[in-house]
């Protein structure tokens, strides 16, 4: 799924010499690292908490330090940059199971709350997003302001989807096979909507969004988790290293190639 087919807002000139836009064009390459990142936001939160004994409170706050850092430069940068921007994706994939773990784990909220909670403040945070700049467009993060929205956005989609996704696989009972293709097959039905249906793109997008995250929560906990488990059993290390080395080759393939930066405006 593209969004090509949204107008894209041009900025003022003087904004344009300046600051182009941060984040980069959608296309396949977008939505496979994206889905490759939520599977390690899940797959690294589990490494880091349980198999080197952080725990839940000293993870977040090493992980939450570092996507701090990553996002400095990243809003520092005048343009879109690969390695940034999508390191900046997979702490804050990390980030964000790491807020919903610690609600449900240290303060025993229940997921089926967490998930109400998220939803609406996402709603909120896209909300105040369109009231201040009237789009909910990505190809127009090109001010501070925009991106600030896009990355609370983000933060927001990646606790959400967490929550569903657990809340889908483990409290339902439904497995993580079968909610891997249980949103799967929502994604696809957003995109056949998009495609053949004309559902706005910008709705289409971030509907998507918020999708992968549980898509690829799923999908991580399928292959990290043990047999006895309902899972392939790789482990959290396996899991996490194999998806980690495609994100870095896709990311030095894009770095080199361009292939997903946004055209500017004349």
């Amino acid at each position: 799924m593209t969004t090509n087919t949204e107008r894209f807002e041009a900025p003022p000139r003087s904004r344009r010499r300046q600051t182009l836009n941060k984040v980069p064009e959608v296309t396949i390459y977008f939505w496979i690292i994206k889905i490759l990142c939520t599977t390690v936001g899940e797959t690294a939160a589990d490494f880091l908490n349980t198999n080197l004994n952080l725990g839940l409170t000293n993870t977040t706050y090493v992980m939450g330090g570092l996507l701090l850092i990553t996002l400095f430069f990243q809003f520092r940068s005048k343009k879109y940059v690969p390695g940034v921007y999508w390191l900046a994706v997979v702490l804050i994939s990390v980030v964000g199971t790491l807020v919903t773990d610690n609600l449900t784990d240290n303060f025993g909220i229940a997921l089926a709350t967490t998930t109400v909670i998220f939803a609406v403040v996402l709603a909120a945070t896209f909300g105040a997003w369109y009231a201040s700049e009237k789009t909910l467009s990505i190809h127009t993060i090109y001010t501070t302001r925009r991106e600030a929205f896009y990355w609370l956005a983000i933060l927001f989609t990646f606790a959400l989807g967490t929550a569903a996704g657990d809340l889908t696989a483990e409290k339902l009972n439904v497995g993580y096979w079968l909610s891997a293709v249980i949103f799967g097959g929502l994604i696809a039905v957003v995109a056949v909507a998009h495609l053949g249906f004309k559902l706005n793109a910008v709705l289409a997008f971030w509907i998507a969004y918020i999708l992968t995250r549980p898509f690829g929560a799923s999908l991580g906990d399928y292959l990290s988790q043990a047999h006895g488990d309902g899972g392939l059993g790789l482990g959290t290390v396996g899991t996490s290293a194999i998806f980690l080395v495609l994100i870095l080759s896709l990311v030095v393939y894009l770095t080199v190639t361009r292939r997903d930066e946004t055209a500017p405006q004349q």
